[in-house]
């Protein structure tokens, strides 16, 4: 076993058993606890299984608690409603979390990933192309990462969004849908997507590749971060860490965290393949691919009105 295995693996059963946050109503500017939302296989779950943010937030009297969600947009809305201080996801559901007046600030982001998300049909389909999706029933989780990437791979192929018809279907229940043929086709990410491939055969219309960044992001709330600034960077650090140490052992990695994602080690050592391991300070060029998504969501009518992505960045030093 590798040093990283050894590192992550001492909690990794735990990964994916929530502990009890903090009350919402709570005063953030009072409390020494840091309330961490994650996904099962992220950053953030790397950093709960090991303990490393633990060990370096103790010394500064900080206590941490952790949440588990299954997607982006269900994270995102407990940050709005103040549950978990901090949160991560893909690139569309901070545009509909930010639409729906949450207070989330951008804080870092991951290298762009586009194969780690793309549009799916069953092995025997008589579908070949994005084209031929026209008139077909596509299923999505809606406002997570794939739903702009089904709106970018239609326009590439010259189909309107509404040349479609949209069923939105939480990740399980998209695969259930996909394995019954209740959908003619599935957009889903990463390690869903090769979960499909691997177990059932399914085929791979396009996937991000040219299409879109799929960056994911690192959210704090704008309250916290007002109130506890330094925890940031030490959130930020600890992620940047722990993800140097990942990188150096993918496959023990993967086995490590199978049993706690739900996936086979096989599938999950794919998936991070696919993809890379870093955490990236915000960019204007980023802040202007979130912009164009925004704006393109606003003219599908899939949010209500304009916004401006920049107003949602944590500026430097604060």
């Amino acid at each position: 076993m590798s040093r990283t295995t050894r590192r992550i693996v001492g909690l990794a059963a735990l990964a994916g058993v929530a502990l009890a946050s903090a009350a919402p109503g709570a005063a953030v500017g009072q409390e020494k606890v840091v309330r961490m939302g994650y996904q099962r296989v992220s950053a953030f779950a790397f950093l709960k299984a090991g303990g490393m943010l633990e060990e370096r937030l103790k010394p500064l009297g900080y206590t941490v608690s952790w949440k588990d969600f299954l997607s982006g947009p269900q994270l995102l809305e407990a940050l709005k409603v103040g549950v978990v201080d901090f949160a991560h996801s893909g690139e569309a559901p901070p545009i509909f979390a930010q639409a729906a007046g949450a207070p989330l600030l951008y804080i870092a982001h991951e290298p762009a990933a586009p194969k780690t998300e793309a549009i799916l049909v069953p092995k025997d389909s008589p579908i070949e192309t994005v084209g031929d999706l026209k008139g077909k029933k596509i299923g999505l989780n809606k406002g997570s990462n794939v739903h702009y990437l089904l709106v970018r791979a239609l326009e590439k192929a010259g189909l309107k969004y509404t040349d479609v018809e949209v069923v939105y279907l939480p990740a399980a229940d998209g695969r259930a849908a996909f394995e019954k043929r209740a959908i003619d086709a599935w957009v889903i990410w990463e390690p869903y997507r090769t979960a499909a491939e691997m177990s059932l055969g399914a085929r791979t219309l396009a996937d991000g590749t040219g299409l879109v960044s799929n960056h994911d992001f690192f959210f704090a709330s704008r309250q916290f971060a007002e109130a506890h600034p330094h925890v940031i960077e030490v959130v930020l650090g600890a992620a940047r860490d722990v993800y140097a140490e990942v990188v150096k052992d993918i496959p023990g990695t993967a086995k490590t965290f199978s049993a706690a994602a739900g996936f086979p080690a096989s599938v999950l050592e794919v998936a991070f393949s696919r993809r890379g391991f870093g955490v990236q300070p915000i960019s204007g060029q980023v802040i202007a691919e979130q912009q164009k998504i925004a704006d393109t969501f606003k003219d599908l009518g899939l949010i209500p009105a304009a916004i401006n992505v920049s107003d949602a960045v944590r500026k430097p030093g604060s």
